[in-house]
């Protein structure tokens, strides 16, 4: 019981911590843009649990754990690559995918971007860290 509950507090952390970054990469793409002074950012609910599942990496940090961050952060990517493209797929199934990457050099049936490696590897490595120190 006590690892079901620890799960579902790591989901709840991933979930809301993967929001925020959400938030803010996307109110920074009005800088970029130049389409809003007021760094309004978006997202959706669906996007919630498709971070939350970043608590999955938990046994996956563990075994990584003494391995070097660039080896670590992209078997990260992969898997974020995976959910991404699994979670992307089934949401436009119902018309319901929040991210349309079809317009991107590097997009892979519009749900994945390529180009985007180094943010997942980031963000794989911050979600390292919030899930080690829990």
């Amino acid at each position: 019981m006590k690892k079901k509950k620890k799960f579902f507090e790591n989901f709840m952390i991933c979930g809301l911590c993967g929001w925020c970054m959400e938030c803010f990469w996307t109110g920074l793409a009005s800088i970029r843009k130049h389409t809003d002074k007021k760094l309004a950012c978006h997202t959706s609910i669906w996007m919630f649990p498709i971070y939350g599942m970043a608590a999955c990496l938990t046994p996956i940090c563990k075994k990584l754990k003494t391995h070097n961050a660039l080896l670590r952060g992209g078997v990260y990517t992969i898997f974020i690559y995976f959910a991404e493209y699994t979670s992307g797929v089934l949401l436009k199934k119902f018309g319901a995918c929040p991210w349309d990457y079809s317009k991107a050099k590097l997009n892979y049936k519009g749900v994945i971007r390529f180009d985007y490696a180094p943010v997942w590897c980031l963000a794989g490595l911050f979600f390292e860290k919030l899930l080690n120190h829990r």
